[in-house]
């Protein structure tokens, strides 16, 4: 029969006091006389031995002389102590620290393999909100409050119902730990510049093909391209925002993508790196109600809109009544056909059910 090991872990934290008074006991001593050997009062001895007193490292080395042991043995015994103190103050905080969890997306975590998988009962939420504090990188609600939700104020959000700031902060969490792996140059914005009008080139390409280059484009203009699965309840389809003031991040979801909304979004994040102030966290969602735009959002989506499609070209898109018309005009300016069906619906030229043969999904 196989034994099962287990880990011993007591809940109750035993002072070095409690070796001190046993050693005091064998000897047939008493507190004062144990005093007076330290050279020490008999308030400090008692401190001590019930744990109110810390043994430092002159205690630590009269202890040694008087009761015997090393020093170090005595300052491991406080040092264990204290830890095992720390513990239980710690599993306390965490209880008290589990509705918490309330506001998280926790079983969207767990799917997505940021937290391992466990039910969500009360014995099991401590441990949930200490994986969550570290996934976030904080020592408690209250600094992620200060760190993620107070940046509810800066989301520049079109839909205020769609607000979930739990569901949105894990989402940005993910992108910062991805940007956190990578190191790139300083920001540069005439090679960011550079950069999109060669990611432009890259739209025909399949996703296998111009994600890594255009990922790579991006860095060497200190600019980070993220791609991150979407959280329910976020509604997010991408993000712009500056981690310090020279490595910028564009953060993608995938949300509902075709290629055709890939790229169009892409190049209006793009657009808020190059236009807008460093300030502002630019998070976006696709089919956003224009009368609830921002302008910034406004400038954003124009840039997008004539970088892709250039405004001495647009008065051809009247004329294109055929997939011949698109995919002619489509080489003709350099970018995926998708894009060309995209703005046609978008601009209500063509019914919303055609040429969506061009449309592709994308999945990386």
């Amino acid at each position: 029969m196989t034994e099962t090991t287990r880990t011993f872990t007591p809940d109750w934290v035993s002072p070095p006091g409690d070796t001190i008074a046993d050693l005091l006991e064998e000897r047939d001593w008493t507190q004062v006389q144990l005093a007076e050997r330290l050279g020490y009062t008999t308030k400090h001895i008692s401190q001590l031995i019930n744990g109110k007193a810390p043994i430092n490292e002159e205690t630590a080395l009269k202890l040694e002389r008087v009761l015997g042991s090393t020093a170090v043995f005595w300052l491991n015994r406080e040092a264990q102590y204290r830890a095992a103190l720390a513990r239980k103050e710690e599993e306390n905080r965490l209880k008290g620290w589990t509705s918490w969890l309330d506001q998280l997306p926790v079983k969207e975590l767990m799917n997505q393999g940021v937290i391992s998988k466990c039910n969500l009962i009360a014995k099991n939420k401590p441990s949930l909100v200490k994986k969550l504090l570290h996934f976030f990188g904080v020592a408690s609600p209250e600094d992620w409050e200060k760190c993620y939700a107070s940046l509810e104020i800066s989301f520049r959000r079109t839909r205020e119902e769609q607000s979930d700031v739990g569901a949105i902060s894990a989402w940005l969490r993910l992108g910062e730990i991805e940007a956190e792996k990578l190191d790139c140059p300083k920001y540069s914005k005439p090679k960011f510049e550079k950069a999109v009008r060669e990611i432009r080139a890259l739209t025909v390409l399949p996703p296998e093909e111009f994600e890594p280059r255009m990922q790579q484009l991006c860095l060497e203009a200190g600019v980070v391209l993220v791609l991150v699965p979407s959280i329910k309840r976020a509604y997010v389809s991408g993000v712009a925002r500056w981690l310090n003031p020279h490595k910028a991040l564009i953060q993608l979801s995938l949300y509902g993508k075709t290629n055709d909304r890939f790229w169009f979004n892409f190049f209006h994040e793009a657009a808020h790196i190059l236009l807008h102030n460093k300030e502002n966290i630019f998070l976006d969602e696709w089919d956003s109600e224009e009368r609830l735009v921002s302008e910034p959002e406004r400038e954003a989506n124009q840039w997008a809109r004539e970088f892709l499609i250039p405004p001495e070209y647009e008065g051809e898109l009247t004329r294109l009544k055929s997939k011949a018309d698109v995919v002619d005009f489509a080489k003709r300016i350099g970018i995926h056909p998708a894009i060309i069906v995209g703005r046609l619906q978008h601009d209500r030229l063509i019914d919303r059910s055609w040429m969506n043969g061009f449309k592709e999904s994308i999945c990386f």
